[in-house]
């Protein structure tokens, strides 16, 4: 199919567990009603039922899909951003298994602008057009550990622009943790625009079950956290505690002043899988499930794509339960949730107030969903598979035993671009510890070199008085300390996104110290960079190079799944 293998005609072998005959039909309606559509980036009404996005799976090894790029201006003066498939299907997720490759030809449907280009231009490439303009697009596959090398996960050099097609053709590796990934523009500059405009949509490497048994079997939703411009733009913060963004869950608006949420069913004491991205530019959302006022426990299954306490790939996972989920800009969870009784009169899935420090954006307390009980509640189209077997080991075994052979410390930093005049726009960086800070170019040089095979630990400070939240490209790390303090061995986790809190103006700057992992397969240049893309647009990135180490041979390979 031109979109990609559809829920209709995948031919798995558990094909059976996945999908309930008896929600094949409520199923294949919500597939239809999410995304076929003759207009491109469609949205829900204000308090609809939640609908799961439609799903391509992986055939033989491979998944193949056609994806445009397109654009509207809705009724707000607001510009969307989306892909769309052939057939209409906004935002697909993308199920793959381990091993497995993702062709994807992305074609540019956003008209060209009236001038020709914009400031950055790219150093010669075969990675798309060389000239950037305000239609340019990539795409960033963010968690996934695969190369960044061109029609690969390179976001550095590759441009393009209207009219153009481009292929990936990206290799999971055969170790690659089973988890939620997912994938957005990359272009420096426009990040945050194509974020705020709704282009973004999951990724699922299939197998979780192998690592968490707790989850096989059960029902699944996935559940994309957008954020978009308030209509009229009022002042954030005030005494009606306006946000600085609105949001929206899986393309249903839940906007100010009301914030009206969309509709979860639900079967009383249902429990279901649910997969959650923040896939917002800005906002930072912090996830509670609230019965009668009440938090409830979450059980969390996965993180950034990593099951919980299964890093090293010698045993199963383990449950974290948590009444709450910090979640940055990018950040994913994977949890179990247990629906309302009977007895309980108001559920809500809401995040709860961010403290974004005295700079940041305004996080307020709100709503995304209610929870609606039924005992005849439809389930969502997709379930776990309820038989697991032996997992493969995963990419980080042994991490925590390596001897780092480099210690760095990196700082994020913020100045106004005219020291004199307090309304000039903000200048952020990330500099490693004696450097120059320098606004990021695509055509600076590695701000850091190391080599393959090596592992290092780097302290991150946030000398700001507003949060930043650090994303690694490529691969994971391990998170060491907080504030100093170590992290227990075993609540350690693989993460690629982390959040540093802001400063409050005197004392030690917050800090956190990760162990890298540059044991891998994958080499050459990539980024580093704040989360908020607000933040990462306006220079707040760098580049590192990992070079290849002559005779080293990394265990990991990237392999077809057989």
């Amino acid at each position: 199919m031109l979109g990609g293998e559809s829920v209709k005609t995948r031919k798995m072998p558990d094909v059976i567990s996945r999908i309930l005959f008896g929600a094949v039909i409520f199923a294949l309606a919500q597939l239809c009603a999410f995304a076929q559509s003759n207009t491109p980036c469609p949205r829900f009404p204000v308090g609809s039922t939640i609908i799961e996005p439609p799903s391509l799976f992986s055939q033989h090894g491979v998944l193949k899909v056609n994806l445009t790029y397109e654009t509207i201006v809705d009724p707000d003066g607001n510009t969307r951003f989306c892909f769309m498939t052939p057939d209409g299907k906004q935002s697909p997720t993308l199920h793959v298994y381990p091993g497995d490759h993702l062709i994807l030809n992305l074609t540019n449907s956003v008209p060209a602008p009236s001038t020709s280009s914009m400031a950055m231009t790219m150093p010669g490439t075969v990675c798309g057009t060389a000239t950037m303009n305000s239609s340019s697009v990539n795409i960033h596959y963010h968690g996934a550990n695969v190369s960044p090398t061109c029609h690969s996960d390179e976001v550095i050099h590759t441009l393009i622009n209207s009219g153009e097609t481009f292929k990936y053709d990206l290799a999971f590796p055969k170790d690659e943790p089973p988890g939620l990934y997912w994938y957005h523009p990359h272009v420096h500059g426009l990040a945050e625009a194509a974020l705020l405009g709704g282009a973004s949509g999951a990724i699922i490497v299939e197998g979780i079950e192998h690592l968490q048994p707790a989850v096989a079997g059960l029902p699944q939703r996935t559940l994309l956290i957008r954020d978009n411009p308030v209509p009229g733009n009022p002042t954030p913060g005030g005494p009606n505690d306006v946000p600085s963004w609105d949001v929206s869950l899986n393309y249903i608006p839940v906007p100010f002043p009301n914030f009206t949420p969309a509709v979860i069913p639900m079967k009383p004491n249902e429990k279901q899988l649910w997969r959650v991205v923040n896939a917002s530019a800005d906002t930072i959302i912090d996830l509670q499930l609230q019965f009668d006022g009440k938090p409830q426990p979450l059980a969390v299954v996965g993180l950034d794509g990593v099951p919980t306490g299964s890093q090293d790939g010698t045993r199963r996972g383990k449950i974290v339960t948590k009444s709450d989920i910090l979640l940055a800009p990018a950040a994913r969870a994977e949890f179990i949730v247990t629906g309302p009784g009977e007895s309980v009169k108001n559920a809500t899935f809401l995040t709860v107030n961010v403290n974004t420090g005295p700079v940041g954006d305004n996080d307020p307390t709100r709503p995304l969903a209610r929870i609606q009980t039924s005992e005849d509640a439809p389930e969502p189209p997709l379930r776990i598979p309820a038989v697991f077997r032996k997992a493969h080991p995963q990419r980080f075994e042994g991490l925590e035993s390596e001897e780092p052979v480099k210690h760095r410390k990196l700082y994020f930093s913020e100045v106004l671009s005219d020291p004199n005049n307090p309304l000039s726009p903000t200048n952020f960086f990330i500099t490693v510890d004696g450097a120059t800070p320098v606004l990021f170019d695509a055509n600076n040089p590695p701000a850091i070199v190391t080599t393959q095979g090596s592992t290092e630990d780097w302290t991150i400070e946030n000398r700001t008085l507003e949060n930043h939240e650090f994303h690694f490209h490529q691969i994971h790390f391990l998170l060491l300390e907080q504030n100093g303090a170590p992290v227990h061995p075993q609540d350690r986790q693989f993460l690629d996104m982390i959040q540093v809190p802001f400063w409050s103006g005197t004392g030690l700057y917050p800090s956190v110290k990760v162990r890298m992992d540059f044991r891998g397969p994958d080499i050459g240049d990539f980024v580093y960079h704040c989360h908020i893309l607000g933040h990462e647009d306006n220079g707040m990135m760098a580049i590192i190079r990992v070079q290849p180490h002559p005779g080293y041979f990394p265990k990991r390979k990237t392999q077809r799944r057989k």
